[in-house]
């Protein structure tokens, strides 16, 4: 299995999420963030929503990196970002490299 469901409460704004994990013995910590962009904070005008996404994720924060893009509303798509270094950590826990 390598997905495990958490539910996170919905809270306006920025969601910082902390994860401690043991797996076999083995603690390790993993940062994620899920933001909600809104349509209308897009500052191109275009109708395509892809480029408008495109746009506002260009300008977030380096330390981040795209995770996961949720059901978009009429208003807002939610995304969550994981800490750039924890994405490595992830892809060798999966593998079994850790």
């Amino acid at each position: 299995m390598a997905h495990i469901a958490i539910p996170i409460p919905s809270t306006p704004g920025k969601q910082d999420i902390e994860i401690d994990v043991t797996i076999n013995g083995k603690k390790h910590e993993l940062h994620y963030r899920v933001e909600l962009f809104y349509w209308g904070d897009c500052t191109i005008p275009t109708f395509d929503r892809v480029d408008c996404l495109r746009e506002m994720i260009s300008h977030y924060d380096q330390d981040w990196t795209l995770y996961y893009i949720g059901a978009p509303t009429d208003d807002f798509v939610p995304i969550a970002f994981v800490k750039k270094g924890d994405r490595e950590i992830q892809r060798k826990l999966l593998t079994g490299a850790i």
